[in-house]
């Protein structure tokens, strides 16, 4: 994917991974850098950071059909009914010279360029915001119109402000984060970002046996304890649908399709997990998540990642996956 050293794009995966990569083969993802806040009043953010008051128009989210840090924000923004509040851009499918590229193309016509900066790739807006910037680029990224700059990108942080910060903007008032489970919810989230999240990326990219049957183990045994979880309640915390369930979703839903075969996440498919199956798919059916995501173009992502893939060919199957995904659930048994 490449990434920016001192403000200079640089092509390929070699500087990035290094980086990211332990002496026993392990991958430790590197920290998102811009972590400013959005909040209702102006207000600096839990982290101390922030100072951006949420108002209609001002922001513009770059994302990626394909990627599923960039998924959690799409949905947040589909679920708090943000769409004619923060205007947004889509990455193509595939990989492509510079990494996150926008720009028209009649074969992705959902792939939305960027209207706003007209910056063709997203490093473009890093290095704008920033011009000494080294690092990955990634999706999700905020963009502040006033202050013409990356404010955030950092997936856990947009969903929180997304889940808030622009209630006085929306009726969508459902609250993904509510304070009596938060002890709950952040407890899981670091269960399944670490082993589950994360751990899928910890299994492709590892590069000695052992970090990968560590990772692949921890992976697995995390997955069985979440199909014991849901054969006794509806969602991963309890009764209602909660950021917990949303930031797992993305992983599960690319599971079968992206993880069993591109990153070697195979000792058992989601398909093999009753629970965790008919969970997916209660949703997958949500109003509206169906269309924040493709298989198709989830695939494109993962077998093109040259690393993993050399040879870039795209698997047909599993076959009808869409519609596996559509079938009725069976989680209102709760």
């Amino acid at each position: 994917m490449g990434m920016l050293i001192e403000g200079t794009w640089h092509e390929g995966d070699n500087a990035h991974l290094t980086r990211e990569t332990a002496k026993d083969g392990n991958f430790q993802r590197t920290e998102s850098q811009f972590r400013n806040w959005v909040t209702a009043d102006g207000s600096a953010g839990p982290t101390g950071e922030g100072g951006y008051q949420a108002e209609p128009g001002r922001y513009h989210l770059y994302l990626a059909h394909t990627c599923p840090w960039a998924h959690r924000a799409l949905i947040f923004r589909t679920l708090k009914k943000l769409d004619n509040a923060i205007s947004v851009s889509f990455a193509l499918p595939g990989r492509h010279a510079g990494g996150w590229t926008y720009r028209e193309d009649p074969e992705f016509p959902d792939c939305i360029p960027d209207t706003v900066n007209g910056f063709g790739h997203l490093h473009e807006a890093y290095s704008a915001s920033q011009g000494d910037y080294t690092g990955k680029v990634t999706v999700p990224t905020l963009w502040d119109k006033q202050t013409e700059r990356v404010i955030n990108n950092e997936s856990s942080e947009i969903i929180r402000m997304f889940n808030t910060a622009f209630d006085a903007h929306t009726n969508a008032g459902e609250d993904y984060y509510p304070e009596p489970l938060r002890g709950e919810i952040d407890a899981i989230n670091d269960v399944i970002y670490r082993t589950v999240n994360n751990g899928v990326y910890r299994c492709g990219f590892a590069t000695s046996q052992e970090a990968y049957e560590t990772s692949v183990t921890a992976l697995f045994q995390t997955l069985d304890e979440l199909e014991v979880r849901l054969g006794s309640q509806r969602y991963l915390v309890g009764a209602q649908l909660t950021e917990a369930d949303w930031r797992l979703f993305p992983t599960l839903i690319r599971f079968d399709a992206c993880y069993v075969g591109a990153f070697k996440c195979n000792l058992r498919r989601l398909s093999d997990y009753p629970n965790l199956t008919n969970y997916t798919r209660e949703l997958y059916q949500v109003p509206g998540i169906a269309e924040t995501f493709s298989f198709d173009y989830a695939k494109r992502n993962y077998y093109g990642i040259e690393r993993v893939n050399p040879n870039g060919i795209v698997p047909l199957g599993p076959a009808n996956i869409e519609a596996f995904y559509r079938k009725p659930h069976d989680r209102n048994r709760f």
